[in-house]
């Protein structure tokens, strides 16, 4: 069996993969300050509770966009499961040309959501979407080319910025609201946030295809925890949620 790991700014995502197979995916609250002995302990368990024997583990990849936890993760795979794990970064064999002005500048994530999409579509040109804690949009070329893309708040955080930099805007639920035009705060808050997300990545895609693909519509993936939301809107050809983990296990592939 193989782990892959996707250490974010607000969750701990992991995925199981068996002979190719991803058969288990758990979240974890991100404590941004934590030990390897819970980071291993809470990995450990996860396999008990679902029944596998993590000691059938052979392998582990991780990307990780919270440096803090780089060192108590290695620590605790190499503690817990006798592993030392692959950290994807710049460097490591991706199958990518990243053209970036410091390519050590790319999170972790975005590269192996790159490397997992240039593995479902080996011939496209691809703008990733991946709207986690932040949403990025990102450009890879047929030509397997990271040009970079656009970096900025994810849904939650735009939420969190309401409420914490005002003195009356509440925290609301997110959702695809009723309509656009909301009629009470909480409503005007929701549409605020899902139709500034749904235009800005609307605006983005068709920039994108201008400026870069010369007016050829390219693939368009959407990956992360509120992609859901968005999926029948009409802007991805198709949401893969799986899309990082798929590319950790390429990139552990590609190193072997």
């Amino acid at each position: 069996m193989v782990l892959t790991l996707d250490i974010g700014n607000t969750q701990i995502s992991g995925g199981v993969f068996l002979d190719d197979d991803l058969i288990l995916q758990f979240r974890h609250t991100t404590a941004h300050y934590t030990s390897s002995d819970e980071l291993g302990v809470f990995m450990r368990s996860v396999f008990r509770e679902n029944g596998l024997d993590s000691k059938e583990v052979t392998d582990i990849v991780c990307c990780s966009v919270v440096p803090s936890l780089n060192y108590p993760l290695t620590s605790a795979c190499i503690k817990y499961f006798d592993i030392d794990p692959l950290l994807v970064k710049p460097g490591i064999k991706t199958g990518l040309q990243l053209k970036y002005a410091n390519p050590k500048e790319i999170g972790a994530d975005r590269i192996a959501a790159a490397i997992g999409a240039a593995a479902y579509y080996h011939d496209s040109d691809i703008i990733i979407v991946d709207m986690g804690t932040a949403t990025t949009v990102d450009i890879l070329t047929a030509k397997k080319e990271f040009l970079g893309g656009v970096i900025m708040a994810g849904v939650n955080m735009s939420m969190q910025a309401l409420s914490q930099g005002t003195a009356q805007l509440p925290n609301v639920e997110i959702a695809h609201p009723a309509r656009a035009c909301g009629t009470s705060t909480a409503e005007a808050i929701q549409s605020g946030l899902y139709y500034g997300a749904l235009g800005a990545v609307k605006e983005l895609i068709s920039a994108y295809t201008q400026e870069v693909f010369d007016g050829r519509k390219p693939m368009v993936i959407g990956t992360g925890g509120f992609s859901h939301l968005f999926q029948d809107e009409g802007i991805f050809n198709v949401v893969i949620p799986s899309l990082i983990f798929d590319g950790l296990y390429c990139a552990l592939k590609m190193n072997k």
